[in-house]
């Protein structure tokens, strides 16, 4: 075998053979460990993380990786590692903000701790629907499942799981259905700042834009909004019905918003673009007539004219933090079993005391 400094000073005239010899193949592990000059099962134990290795054969091998481009099998890992490192992610509609971020922090999180992510999405609550999802994911060798139990459907698939299997949820309250280690995001506590910031601005009361049916964890919205009324011994009006699309929220403003009304707390950022559009063709400017603030602070609220005061929801963030709830689980590490991301109102132009 050869030494260490002999197989550095060899690496780039054999990448070049290599490349020329075999144009388009992939280098595997043997031709990592012939560039490194150490053997297979060095190559092995410094690309597992092993301790059992000189810093210095280390760096020759990392080096003979990085020229050759090498990158590990992951199925093959797996199979010699007897760890699975595949991780489910059962979640509902992947188009929509608060899910497409939480995935993307479940994504990041899990690239950090060398792990793959694969979706199923569970498009309602029909059996069929929530069987096809967890078939999906069980066919698959999982090392866990994340469910974004934001809704009903997700919860359904969760209880379709078998015990054994380790698995987190991703939520937007403190008390959630499956009973599974989670993080979350207290919607609630972000309604109460979006209405408690209005009443603070001066307006005598507070309407509200809320979707027709909303998620169960997206009811906390309407409870804080509420609860933040009474609170303050406000009155709290009927609250005006929506559909999720902006042209929706839009209809439901030019319908159901009068003269009298100051101040809308809308359901999300999608629902509060739809109503300054509708409140814009009435003729009434935002902030001067009504002030609006949505929910959610999707990346649109700062472009919006004008800037959308919001609520900000820190998916990506709850998506590592269930992440690390699952990795926790899986590798028998001990930690809480709830963990809170705090939402914040974040002030910008929509937003302003009454005239």
């Amino acid at each position: 075998m050869a030494n260490d400094p002999a197989a550095s000073a060899g690496t780039g005239h054999y990448a070049r053979g290599m490349a020329a010899d075999h144009p388009g193949k992939q280098p595997g592990i043997a031709d990592v460990a012939r560039l490194a000059g150490v053997s297979i099962a060095t190559v092995s134990r410094v690309l597992n993380g092993s301790e059992q290795v000189s810093d210095r054969r280390r760096a020759t091998v990392r080096r003979a990786v990085d020229e050759l481009g090498y990158r590990p099998n992951e199925a093959a890992r797996a199979l010699v590692s007897g760890r699975n490192r595949l991780v489910g992610v059962l979640t509902g509609d992947t188009s929509r903000y608060g899910y497409a971020s939480t995935i993307q922090g479940i994504q990041e999180a899990a690239m950090a701790h060398g792990l793959l992510v694969t979706v199923a999405v569970v498009p309602g609550e029909h059996p069929d629907d929530v069987r096809a999802a967890v078939e999906l994911l069980l066919s698959l060798p999982l090392a866990g499942v994340i469910g974004i139990e934001f809704d009903r459907p997700v919860s359904l698939a969760l209880e379709s799981l078998p015990r054994a299997l380790p698995a987190a949820t991703a939520t937007l309250m403190g008390t959630h259905v499956s009973g599974l280690p989670h993080a979350y995001i207290d919607d609630e506590l972000g309604a109460r700042l979006a209405t408690d910031h209005l009443l603070d601005l001066g307006h005598a009361t507070v309407h509200h834009l809320s979707v027709d049916h909303p998620s169960e964890s997206g009811l906390g919205r309407s409870y804080g909004y509420l609860r933040a009324l009474a609170d303050r011994g406000v009155d709290a009006p009927p609250v005006v019905p929506t559909g999720w699309h902006p042209l929706q929220a839009r209809d439901a403003v030019l319908h159901s918003i009068g003269p009298e009304v100051t101040a809308l707390f809308c359901f999300n950022d999608d629902v509060a673009m739809g109503a300054v559009r509708a409140l814009a063709e009435q003729g009434r400017r935002v902030p001067d007539d009504v002030s609006v603030v949505g929910f959610d602070d999707a990346p649109s609220s700062q472009v919006l004219t004008p800037s959308l005061t919001s609520v900000r929801m820190d998916f990506r963030g709850l998506g590592r933090a269930v992440l690390e709830q699952l990795v926790a689980r899986v590798e028998g590490v001990e930690r809480p079993d709830d963990v809170e991301l705090p939402p914040l109102l974040v002030e910008r132009e929509s937003s302003a005391p009454p005239r």
